[in-house]
């Protein structure tokens, strides 16, 4: 059976982007190493990976940070520099980052910048590009990060350093920061709620959406073996 990699969010959870606690027994069950592959800072996917009892394999802020329990190493890549001045650049033409009270989407994020979905995209866009910086639009929010870091530099990394390679592992998810992982995994999965790239980038599409999604591919990932 292959290993797995899994986003959080869209995928692990439901459409209020709670986390479904179906996937709590498929995750600590599956026989293989299980990579947590998300959008968000550092601290999520370990808390999760803590909270479900698997060791913690994870690959956060779109794969600017990397960390692997198996060699206890963080490895960072990006430039959070830029992305500071993506940002600044950005509230001088008016608008802001979106997160209301404190600013928790932010406040541990150490290679990229994340703004919420109701901020305008295409003034950042703008931005991001004449600082040599990209955008990714997961639907969850909009992160400011360098080309050159994606979630499959961040799978290439992990499986190197657990002496494997892309190939042998099983991906699933739903977005367009997922796409990276699904080009160079041995089988891509995308759950019905996926965006068109991650969708046109994915081998499967499951009929089910969310966790519904998640679950369906499990299945076929278990099947094929």
């Amino acid at each position: 059976m292959r290993a797995l990699a899994v986003d959080i969010d869209g995928t692990l959870t439901r459409a209020d982007q709670s986390l479904d606690p179906r996937v709590f027994e498929p995750l600590r069950e599956w026989p293989e190493p299980v990579v947590i592959a998300t959008g968000k800072s550092l601290p999520y996917p370990v808390g999760l990976c803590e909270f479900l009892g698997i060791p913690v394999r994870i690959i956060a802020e779109n794969g600017g940070a990397v960390y692997l329990a198996d060699d206890d190493e963080i490895v960072f890549t990006g430039d959070r520099e830029a992305a500071h001045r993506v940002i600044e650049q950005y509230s001088e033409e008016g608008y802001s980052l979106g997160w209301e009270g404190v600013d928790f989407a932010n406040r541990w994020r150490e290679t990229e910048l994340a703004v919420s979905c109701d901020q305008p995209l295409e003034p950042l866009r703008e931005i991001a590009e004449r600082e040599g910086m990209r955008v990714f639009d997961t639907g969850y929010a909009y992160h400011v990060t360098a080309h050159d870091v994606d979630k499959g530099t961040g799978l290439t990394n992990i499986t190197s350093r657990l002496g494997n390679d892309p190939e042998s592992f099983a991906v699933v998810g739903d977005s367009e920061n997922d796409a990276a992982m699904f080009e160079i995994a041995g089988e891509a999965y995308a759950v019905a709620n996926a965006d068109d790239r991650a969708k046109s980038a994915a081998d499967h599409i499951t009929d089910g959406a969310f966790v519904d999604g998640l679950l369906e591919a499990l299945e076929m990932i278990r099947n094929d073996r």
